[in-house]
């Protein structure tokens, strides 16, 4: 994508549309309480008085993601105008930004523009944050996938080919550092996103791994992809023993940053569950809904979506990604309930239920991260159907054994425009997890069972402070929104990278 600076004055800037915003005032969501951005009232005044006369005729109010479009005959060199809303004064914030441009930039695409100017910021702000907000909702509103459709339904091919940001009063090099990095967490989001819409016919455990080590060359990241041998030798029986019942061979993919290569600390691990496609194995889940089960690597592709984030923007810190990558198929050769595991730390896991598998992959490769010394370590996984239950589709829930890291966590979400909430983890929860015949037992019942899939988690993460982020409920949309495509929501791709960039010393 093409994106720019300008410094035209607003009545000259040449596009498709030209984006303004208004907030509705604290008194109240009547027509007189709109607010005009600058930006705004410099366009009215243009259209004289037109934009002000539809909010006194009650057409626009300023809410969130609401719009109003005027066609402007000439009177300025954009061909349209679009006031969209940012919601309440009081909640004015870059999330805000961030939502409204997705929704502008998306209506704008589906309505046959090109190139589109964003001057949503508001007097007062923070101006770095309001540009990276504009250029990161812009991008991600502007997400599709159709790669596999005969024919565009939309009609227009082509898209969005230009954004010009006509920003608050800045630097050049405060605007360019914004724009890198709201495009870099964009488009990390988006690859992501991609990853998890791809058939699982396509994105087999191998093409993940491969897509991995392409994108790493791409930003120059070290790759290493370790074959069912070198598991074997390490002993990672979880991640192969879920994939005995496949065709397809398992993969553990490697991806290091090393922004601080003369430092001590070895850093941070991310760990992704890479579970290309999940029938439930022997354990098989109801027919129903099972396709949405390609998604089931959501938190791998989270993870690997941030480490090109972090390539691009190049914190001083040392980041390891770790992703346990399979199917979970249903076959002869398939493992089963009753069967004991040893995971690469020694420890046995006896199966209840071959549907609860991503907690067998992922405690190999958070033994990894333990063993290579590597703190904090952040998990990510769709892990569970009790996080919905809990949260819903609003918040993905954090679990972690230290609280100022849960604390960060949640902080960097808020940042990043993504919510977590912090979960339970007291020892009475692993109660439910005791086994007569092994150190642990894989499900813990119908109560808590989030939870009690954390507990089992904490048990391979050694001394290392940890967190386990669980994305079930927000990693994926079943409907078109105004601000986002349905499917893959790229959920935690940002979040973790922002926690990286906090984290540089």
């Amino acid at each position: 994508m093409d994106i720019q600076v300008t410094g035209k004055a607003l009545k000259d800037v040449a596009c498709d549309a030209l984006v303004v915003s208004a907030v509705r005032s604290k008194t109240g969501p009547q027509s007189h309480d709109v607010l005009f951005s600058a930006a705004a009232k410099e366009v009215d005044t243009a259209l004289s008085g037109l934009i002000r006369q539809i909010c006194s005729d009650g057409e626009f109010n300023g809410n969130l993601g609401e719009m109003t479009t005027v066609h402007t005959m000439g009177k300025l060199a954009a061909k349209r105008v679009v006031v969209v809303g940012l919601g309440s004064q009081e909640n004015l914030n870059a999330q805000a930004l961030r939502k409204a441009s997705a929704i502008a930039a998306r209506h704008l695409q589906n309505t046959g523009a090109h190139q589109l100017a964003l001057a949503l910021s508001f007097e007062g702000a923070d101006v770095e944050a309001e540009t990276q907000a504009q250029v990161e909702g812009a991008l991600l509103g502007l997400y599709t996938f159709k790669k596999y459709l005969h024919t565009n339904d939309a009609g227009n091919e082509q898209g969005i080919t230009k954004i010009w940001l006509v920003p608050g009063k800045a630097s050049a090099a405060i605007l360019e550092r914004s724009i890198h990095r709201g495009s870099a967490m964009a488009e990390a989001t988006n690859f992501a996103r991609d990853l998890v819409n791809e058939p699982p016919n396509v994105l087999t455990p191998t093409e993940l791994a491969h897509r991995a080590s392409a994108m790493a060359k791409q930003v120059g990241l070290e790759c290493e992809i370790l074959e069912r041998s070198q598991m074997q030798e390490l002993g990672m029986g979880g991640l192969l023993g879920v994939s005995q019942g496949s065709a397809e061979p398992p993969k553990f993919v490697i991806l290091r940053y090393r922004g601080a290569p003369h430092s001590a600390d070895k850093g941070m691990a991310f760990v992704g569950k890479g579970i290309t496609f999940d029938t439930g194995g022997i354990s098989l889940k109801p027919a129903e809904r099972m396709d949405e089960m390609k998604g089931d690597m959501a938190g791998a592709a989270a993870v690997i979506g941030a480490m090109q984030a972090i390539a691009s923007l190049k914190p001083e810190v040392n980041v390891t990604a770790l992703v346990s990558t399979t199917e979970n198929m249903p076959s002869g050769t398939a493992y089963r309930p009753g069967d004991i595991l040893r995971i690469m730390n020694g420890k046995t896991i006896e199966i209840v239920n071959t549907d609860a598998e991503g907690r067998l992959v992922l405690a190999d490769a958070l033994s990894y991260a333990a063993k290579e010394g590597l703190s904090p370590i952040v998990d990510v996984a769709t892990l569970t159907g009790g996080v919905v239950i809990a949260l819903g589709n609003t918040m993905a829930g954090v679990f972690s054994n230290d609280v100022q890291l849960s604390d960060e966590i949640i902080a960097a979400g808020k940042a990043a425009g993504e919510k977590f909430w912090p979960m339970p983890m007291d020892e009475e929860y692993g109660e439910q997890i005791k086994s007569d015949v092994a150190d642990i037992k894989q499900t813990g019942g119908r109560a808590a069972s989030s939870v009690t899939a954390a507990k089992i988690l904490e048990h391979f993460v050694g001394d290392a402070k940890w967190a386990h982020l669980d994305i079930a409920g927000t990693s994926y949309v079943d409907s078109k929104k105004p601000h986002q495509e349905k499917g893959a929501t790229g959920m935690a791709v940002r979040t973790l990278a922002e926690l990286a960039l906090r984290a540089e010393k």
